[in-house]
């Protein structure tokens, strides 16, 4: 990047380049004008090429194209937001901060149960959106970050799983009313992201969502700013190239409103979206008793939140009150003791409860789309920036590195008047957050610092954990917490690796009424157990160590009654950290998806022992499962693999039903 001033001579007449358009010539002449007459320095000299003259005016003329109103008015913000980040303005003066209003639940109490029951009750109305702009290479991955395993016993990745999830919750509105329905996904893609998602969706027949139901919207990046009177930085070592950066997650409002989304589900009678992050695999877990709460307290906007102590470094929701108007909105972590010292408090300090009465923001949103709507048609989709420059000397006049206009999806609520019900739901984080976002080096230090080390290992652990919080609230008995393992020298907690995916339960009541017997369910800290199927019953499952796979087709109805132990899968630690280096030596050939955990996940069983505890049902039927193997009632119906012993069961059962019916003729 190199180092620029604007300059100040006089600049040069526009050269008639062979090769430009009119419209072309006519904003490169409207740049000048605006201070970005270095970019076309030494036109005239006959010995720049008019092919290279023509690479940097498309460029230019795509940008323009890309930003309401054109790079005149990128230009015009962002002198505006430069002048005000070097005067120190602070947005919020002047506003008293309170806590907002909200609901605090805690998964498994009345409320909470209310909550989702109530959510999915309006389930059929809602859309979904995925923020998915970033590569992994934060964390280690060259690749994109939805396509990561969520967890190793099945390699589901994150896309994957958010689909699975929106195919549960819809089948579910079909079920209670609603045949018709499908739920919507919308997936803000980014110049880095975008043809790699579409490579993964049309490989994997897009999860199993129908033609259309997934929308691709594309973010794009904005002009670099060399200094606060916004010169527009050229690319190191190329004389005819903007260097661009990321406008900012808040981009997808404008991209949902160009696209027509917006208005299309609302003109569809839909009644709520919710936005989420591209590596969270906790979040349905929240989604149907948050959609609960945006519906019984009328919220216009939702935050998702966790209890947040004070000091922590994470935005809060905070309710601002000024002189002419109100907002409920985000406040950054670093803005928040400053307003609160402002309006005569002491600082950001906790209340009775031991946490700040601000509650953490997790960039987790519900809207209502029919105001969604109508806002967007006002502003154009367009959510407040700001710009954060690096300054190298005192008087804020150079700049560190070229920085750029930036918007966060959050400051949505900026948009609103102050009648606009603006409020929160509260989970604790182990049921709704574990972002998957650092790489090993990194997640050990956020660990030491937060305790949330925020990593590929954690993220996988708090998988198995939630499931097996839920097994807990069903009256099962199972270590929730696990024991103490270290990978990648991260602390996790490892217990049974128990995974539940979405078309087994959608909520905890439907959760809890797959277990009739729950006392009868024991699994040890060795045990690995995958159900995948909307009509499964487990009425006993007793297994100390070993696998269980079980995988039934709608209209297969799956009675397990399980009782023993075989071999089991475990976690197989790779890696070792060199003092050396200040690095993670790895197995040569270990692919980074494992790398970015420090283990694979191995049977330790023989190949046909771990078929003799898979079961994949594919047609529709009565069945049972036990340690013995499978029984198909009330007649043999097919099973694309029946093993060994489970064969000679299922093949007796169909002699004696032979046997049956010619003695009866």
């Amino acid at each position: 990047e190199r180092e620029h001033t604007t300059p100040t001579t006089t600049p040069e007449p526009m050269c008639q380049s062979q090769g430009l358009t009119e419209a072309e010539m006519k904003l490169i002449d409207e740049l000048k004008g605006l201070g970005q007459a270095h970019l076309f320095k030494g036109w005239e000299d006959n010995k720049i090429k008019d092919a290279d003259k023509k690479r940097l005016a498309e460029q230019l003329g795509t940008l323009n194209s890309q930003y309401p109103g054109g790079l005149k008015a990128y230009i015009e913000n962002s002198i505006k937001l430069l002048k005000e980040s070097k005067e120190g303005a602070n947005a919020f003066t002047g506003f008293k901060p309170s806590a907002p209003k909200g609901l605090a639940l805690k998964l498994g109490d009345a409320k909470f149960n209310e909550m989702e029951a109530a959510g999915m009750k309006v389930i059929k109305d809602t859309a979904f959106c995925i923020v998915a702009g970033g590569l992994g290479e934060r964390l280690g991955y060259n690749g994109i970050k939805v396509e990561l395993p969520y967890e190793t016993v099945t390699e589901t990745c994150y896309l994957d799983l958010y689909c699975k999830h929106i195919l549960a919750l819809q089948e579910r509105a079909r079920k209670n009313g609603a045949p018709k329905c499908v739920l919507p996904l919308a997936i803000m893609t980014s110049g880095d992201t975008d043809e790699k998602t579409r490579v993964l969706l049309e490989a994997n027949d897009n999860f199993g969502m129908a033609e259309g139901q997934i929308v691709i919207v594309k973010q794009e990046k904005v002009p670099s700013l060399a200094d606060n009177n916004a010169a527009f930085v050229l690319q190191k070592g190329d004389d005819f190239q903007i260097q661009t950066k990321p406008h900012g997650h808040g981009d997808v409002h404008m991209l949902l409103h160009e696209a027509g989304l917006a208005k299309k589900w609302a003109n569809e009678g839909r009644k709520y979206l919710m936005f989420f992050q591209d590596t969270n695999g906790l979040v349905f877990h929240a989604a149907p008793a948050a959609f609960g709460v945006s519906d019984s307290m009328g919220f216009e906007v939702n935050s998702l939140t966790v209890p947040r102590r004070p000091g922590e470094a994470v935005g809060a929701i905070c309710k601002l009150d000024g002189k002419d108007r109100s907002l409920t909105c985000n406040v950054e972590y670093n803005q928040l003791a400053g307003l609160m010292k402002d309006a005569g408090y002491g600082g950001d300090e906790a209340d009775e409860s031991g946490f700040s009465p601000f509650p953490g923001n997790l960039n987790i949103l519900i809207f209502s789309i029919p105001e969604y709507a109508k806002t967007l048609e006002k502003c154009g989709g367009m959510v407040p920036e700001f710009v954060n420059p690096k300054y190298k000397d005192a008087a804020k006049t150079i700049f560190k590195k070229p920085t750029r206009l930036e918007c966060m999806m959050q400051d949505y609520p900026k948009l609103l008047s102050s009648e606009s019900k603006v409020g929160f739901v509260s989970l604790e984080r182990s049921v709704c957050f574990s972002a998957v976002k650092n790489n090993a080096i990194d997640a050990l230090g956020k660990q030491k610092k937060t305790g949330f080390p925020e990593s590929a290992c954690s993220g996988e652990q708090d998988a198995y954990k939630i499931a097996r919080m839920y097994l807990s609230l069903a009256g099962a008995k199972v270590n929730v917490d696990g024991k103490k393992e270290k990978f990648n020298r991260i602390d996790t907690e490892v217990g049974a690796k128990v995974v539940f995916q979405p078309s087994f339960a959608t909520t905890l009541e439907e959760f809890k009424a797959k277990f009739p017997n729950p006392t009868q369910v024991v699994l040890g800290d060795q045990a690995t157990v995958l159900l995948e199927g909307s009509d499964i019953t487990v009425k006993r499952l007793e297994m100390k160590t070993g696998y269980l796979f079980v995988k039934a087709c709608p209209g297969a109805k799956v009675s397990i009654d399980w009782k023993g132990d075989n071999a089991p899968m475990k976690f197989q630690p790779k890696g070792e950290f060199n003092e050396a280096t200040g690095a993670f030596d790895y197995p040569e050939g270990l692919a980074e998806k494992y790398r970015i955990r420090g283990y694979t996940m191995e049977y330790e069983g023989s190949a046909a022992e771990k078929k003799n505890s898979t079961f994949v049902i594919t047609k529709p039927g009565n069945y049972t499962i036990t340690q013995n193997g499978i029984q198909a009632s009330p007649s043999l119906s097919y099973v694309s693999y029946v093993p060994g012993a489970a064969l000679m069961a299922v093949t007796a059962i169909g002699f004696i039903a032979l046997a049956r019916f010619l003695m009866r003729r």
